[in-house]
């Protein structure tokens, strides 16, 4: 257990606001990053009508927006941005916090670009971590909001950020980024106790990789990313623990995280052993226990499978 510092100052967490429960508020310092994107910022050769959008909402940027300040764009990319810029900015200040905002667009399944939800998980998680001094639960933790990439290496299972080991030294999307002067990926390292206290300086590079190799730390951390993310959304007490084994586990009910995850319940459902190919593609079988049975949705036992595949 490492000692709690700062992290993911890219997210913006630190220009929001908290109300009494903890969850976050919108402030208008936070609205204008995104204006800072540079989908946003008007270029040399914009129009008029696009420089005064961008300069207005600079000004307040929860200014009301008509269709028509945005149909007056003439650079059709730029207008599409926009209107995805205000839909977005419209849906986060219409919410009490950016928790129930995000509940609302899983529940109702209402589309917005990944880039912009994976960043919304982000300051949500980072503000559920808040108090987490685990460096390994950080690292799990960025599996919700950037794509990792699964490798075999040296008989280990690990995952890296994708981005990360495409691009590089290259520069960062983050407009907080180079606006904090945070330094960028030159490397991937293995997280591991002789590299876990460099995570602190480096956690906005999203460069280490994760064991999660059965038996080791990696399982055991997603797990309680999971728990505490339960926690802080929807206040529901679960214990989640991976399983070393898969032989007889009692499932009465599991989630697969995608569709060959679910074949694989659906074997272990059966009471079917799985087949060596299978066996080789699971990556982690989680136990979900409720601690107040009342939370479960159906009360027959109070243990629940989540399978995860490679």
């Amino acid at each position: 257990m490492s000692e709690q510092r700062d992290f993911w100052l890219s997210c913006g967490h630190h220009l929001l606001d908290r109300d009494a429960t903890g969850k976050l508020l919108v402030t208008d310092e936070f609205l204008k990053v995104y204006l800072a994107r540079p989908e946003l910022v008007p270029p040399p050769e914009a129009c008029a009508a696009e420089r005064k959008l961008h300069d207005t909402l600079l000004n307040d940027p929860r200014s009301f927006v008509v269709s028509s300040q945005v149909a007056a764009i003439a650079d059709a990319d730029a207008r599409e941005n926009w209107e995805v810029m205000i839909r977005w900015r419209d849906h986060l200040v219409k919410h009490r916090t950016l928790e129930a905002a995000y509940l609302e667009i899983i529940r109702h399944n209402i589309r917005f670009p990944q880039l912009l939800v994976g960043q919304l998980t982000q300051v949500i998680l980072r503000n559920a971590l808040n108090d987490c001094g685990d460096v390994f639960v950080l690292r799990a933790a960025e599996m919700f909001f950037r794509p990792q990439k699964l490798a075999m290496q040296e008989g280990l299972v690990t995952v890296i950020d994708v981005e990360t080991e495409t691009l590089l030294g290259r520069q960062p999307r983050s407009p907080l980024i180079a606006l904090l002067g945070l330094p960028v990926a030159s490397e991937v390292a293995m997280l591991d106790d002789a590299t876990a206290a460099s995570y602190w300086e480096r956690s906005d590079r999203f460069d280490m990789a994760l064991d999660l190799t059965a038996g080791q730390r990696g399982l055991v951390a997603l797990g309680d990313v999971v728990r505490r993310w339960l926690s802080h959304l929807l206040a529901i007490d679960v214990a989640i623990e991976p399983l070393s084994e898969i032989h007889n586990a009692p499932l009465s009910w599991y989630v697969g995280l995608d569709s060959e995850a679910t074949r694989i319940g659906d074997t272990l459902w059966n009471g079917s052993d799985l087949d060596r190919k299978r066996e080789s593609r699971l990556v982690g079988l989680f136990r979900l226990t409720f601690r107040d049975p009342e939370d479960m949705i159906e009360k027959f036992e109070a243990s629940r499978y989540t399978c995860w595949r490679r």
